[in-house]
């Protein structure tokens, strides 16, 4: 299979902190940051250094970690932004303006080719202060595509080393994305770039999708998280190139810990069945699932737990089949003849029919009743 070229561009600190309610700590960042560099990511967000003295004070700690991944500050095409970003000592600005009519109408109030002028003057100013600029497009789906290819194609001119196209409101449809990133990768000379919202629960699909069509830098989130309905998630997107894009330089299997380490200094909870992490990704409770999984766990497993740093469950319930209650029931350490598992398994069943949990401990004490009414 092909590989495609990409690189990840991981935006947790940044957007992702974006998320209503979410702040990250600076050691709460710096964990995050490290263990992205375990895993690969060439560029890591670390944070938008003109909101706060805080802020600017944990991306330039993150960016004097010695990372292998590059540093990159989030600007607008305002000088004291992108000189707050350089003080940090960032490898890379990433200078952002509005593009959509809506936007610009509402933000500036003045023509739009008059704030494409005064932002290429941005992209000057930050490449004599010697940092290299990713230019993004705000708002870019809802953009004029002709409008918009001369954004791009002048930034190009300008020096931009990244052209950043923006989903900013998660509007597009992954047929969508094909089109306009396919004509934008073939009419402007540079790497583009796909920042991807989940507003209709297309982001990670729009993402790959981009990436088909030739988009280089691909953005994504820990866990999805980012403004309303987040962003691309960075641990499915990761295993979609390894596994349908034949990229297999990341380290997944620190994905299941940087989770749940997300989950806990966000407070935003992870769904159950979310992929990838989601505590039920690689649950199994149907008694035809669990005993075609003990012969060969890819009869209904398409990567295994152990890729991305998780573990197999086998869930009892009124699904549950016999070999797979033998089985937990073994794990436990117990030894019960045909017929008592037989009696359990009626007992789980019943139980579970109720809408109660049958947690390893409730099994045991299904299994001492049994063995207390039906001695071996």
């Amino acid at each position: 299979m092909k590989s495609w070229n990409i690189e990840i561009c991981d935006v947790t600190l940044r957007d992702g902190e974006q998320t209503p309610g979410v702040s990250f700590s600076c050691e709460e960042k710096v964990d995050i940051a490290r263990t992205l560099d375990d895993i690969g990511i060439e560029v890591i967000e670390a944070g938008f250094p003109a909101v706060s003295e805080n802020e600017k004070r944990c991306v330039k700690t993150i960016a004097n970690l010695g990372l292998d991944a590059r540093i990159c500050g989030f600007s607008r095409a305002k000088k004291e932004d992108i000189m707050t970003a350089i003080d940090c000592n960032v490898d890379m600005v990433s200078i952002f303006i509005p593009t959509s009519d809506l936007h610009v109408r509402l933000k500036f109030r003045k023509p739009r080719e008059r704030v494409l002028d005064d932002a290429l003057l941005m992209i000057d100013y930050a490449r004599d202060h010697g940092v290299a600029v990713r230019f993004a497009a705000e708002d870019a789906s809802r953009t004029d595509v002709v409008f918009l290819k001369e954004v791009y194609r002048r930034a190009a001119d300008h020096g931009a080393v990244l052209l950043s196209f923006a989903d900013t409101v998660g509007c597009l449809i992954p047929s969508e994305m094909r089109t306009i990133m396919t004509d934008l990768v073939s009419s402007v000379d540079r790497p583009f770039c796909a920042h991807c919202h989940n507003d209709m629960g297309c982001a990670v699909a729009n993402t790959i999708t981009a990436a088909q069509a030739g988009a280089f830098q691909l953005h994504t989130t820990v866990n999805g998280i980012g403004e309303r309905s987040g962003n691309a998630s960075l641990e499915e997107v990761l295993v979609i190139l390894r596994t349908k894009g034949g990229i297999d330089r990341y380290d997944l299997s620190h994905l299941f810990a940087l989770s749940r380490k997300v989950e806990k200094y966000s407070g935003i909870a992870l769904p159950k069945n979310k992929p990838v992490t989601g505590e039920l990704a690689f649950s199994h409770e149907s008694g035809i699932h669990i005993a075609a999984i003990l012969e060969d766990p890819a009869t209904y497993e398409y990567f295994p737990p152990e890729l991305v740093g998780g573990e197999r469950h086998f869930i009892l319930g009124k699904h549950t089949g016999r070999k797979a209650l033998e089985h937990v029931i073994a794990s436990l350490g117990w030894e019960l003849s045909e017929h008592q598992v037989c009696r359990v398994l009626d007992l789980v069943k019943e139980h579970s029919e109720q809408k109660c949990s049958i947690t390893p401990e409730v099994l045991q004490r299904l299994i001492r009743r049994v063995q207390k009414e039906d001695p071996a």
